[in-house]
């Protein structure tokens, strides 16, 4: 009985033995395989923080170094702005092919090696008035030195501004061409000098001021005005601190829809039931700023343009944030003291 009872011990140690070894192996391979498993995580993790390392390096220039959460949103932010910037500059390669980039700022890249002007005045003329050129160099403009003293002194430059014949280069133009040769006081547009294409004009004029003379203010005016030069210089001087600015005498006017009548608009119907023309300048003369002419220039192919060349400039500056200053020494119907113009 005791070596039996012996022999039953005996096998149940061994037994025990056996599943003691058994479970061991068991969590020895699944420990091994837990190994395997994280070290295989931690070689995608240092795979990927090196590449991301990389990255910074490559876009920040900085060494090597640990690499944050905030770092990796950083780089993907970079890369979506990258996207973007060149978006932008293809967008603006475009847009300097199609002329909506100023001359003067891509030749100056935003910097002046001169003083910038006051004004430039751009004095709307046509065909046939040559006297009234004549009247207004002997008046106000003057000619020859001293036109160039009144730039350097002043800082004002005064210019006719008249387009070309619809038959280029006939005797209309040569007429132009000669008195331009003698008095250097034009500005002769590529454009077709007829009643009808006035506002056109007058919007070109603008276009050729600004890519031509870095100015604060510029100007437009009849050539049947006899204007101060004095007190317009001081005038516009003290509106330089508003960037956006619109001066002249304000008014508004009925709008005509009758083809046969002298002031018919094409357009009568935009102007509501009413038929009455939004708020504007009188057209003998008015002034907008450097950045309102700019705004002209880069949106000339898409500015509307009206009957009356007052009323296209005036539209112009609807829905922006223009400053339209009603000055009263901007109506030329009569003269006073301190006036500014006076109709002739």
């Amino acid at each position: 009985m005791r070596s039996r009872g012996s022999s039953n011990r005996l096998s149940n140690s061994g037994g025990s033995a056996f599943h003691s070894r058994f479970s061991a192996m068991v969590l020895a391979m699944f420990a091994t395989m837990a190994t395997i498993y994280v070290a295989g995580r931690m070689w995608q993790d240092a795979e990927s923080r090196v590449y991301l390392i990389q990255e910074l390096d490559e876009r920040t220039g900085q060494g090597h170094s640990a690499i944050s959460v905030d770092d990796t949103l950083k780089i993907i932010a970079c890369r979506e702005q990258q996207k973007k910037l060149s978006a932008v500059e293809m967008e603006l390669a475009a847009a300097r092919q199609e002329g909506f980039v100023s001359k003067q700022h891509l030749e100056n890249d935003g910097t002046h090696s001169k003083k910038r002007l006051l004004a430039v005045i751009g004095i709307v003329t046509t065909f046939g008035r040559k006297k009234n050129r004549d009247a207004i160099r002997k008046a106000w403009m003057q000619s020859g030195a001293a036109l160039k003293k009144l730039e350097g002194e002043k800082g004002i430059v005064v210019r006719f501004v008249i387009g070309k014949s619809a038959n280029r280069g006939d005797s209309l133009d040569r007429e132009i061409d000669n008195e331009n040769s003698q008095t250097n006081d034009f500005i002769i547009l590529n454009h077709v000098e007829a009643p009808e294409e006035r506002s056109k004009k007058i919007k070109f004029f603008f276009v050729h001021a600004v890519e031509s003379w870095d100015a604060e203010f510029y100007v437009k005016v009849n050539d049947d005005v006899y204007v101060n030069i004095d007190a317009l210089g001081a005038t516009l001087s003290a509106h330089m601190d508003k960037p956006r600015v619109y001066l002249g005498c304000m008014k508004s006017g009925e709008v005509f829809s009758e083809p046969t009548h002298k002031w018919y608009e094409l357009d009568w119907w935009k102007f509501g039931d009413k038929k009455s023309y939004f708020r504007h300048a009188s057209g003998e003369i008015y002034a907008i700023s450097r950045v309102l002419a700019q705004f002209i220039s880069i949106n000339r192919s898409i500015l509307r343009t009206y009957a009356h060349d007052d009323v296209s400039a005036g539209s112009w500056f609807i829905g922006l944030d223009v400053k339209h200053v009603d000055e009263g020494k901007f109506c030329c119907s009569s003269w006073s003291t301190g006036s500014i113009c006076a109709a002739v």
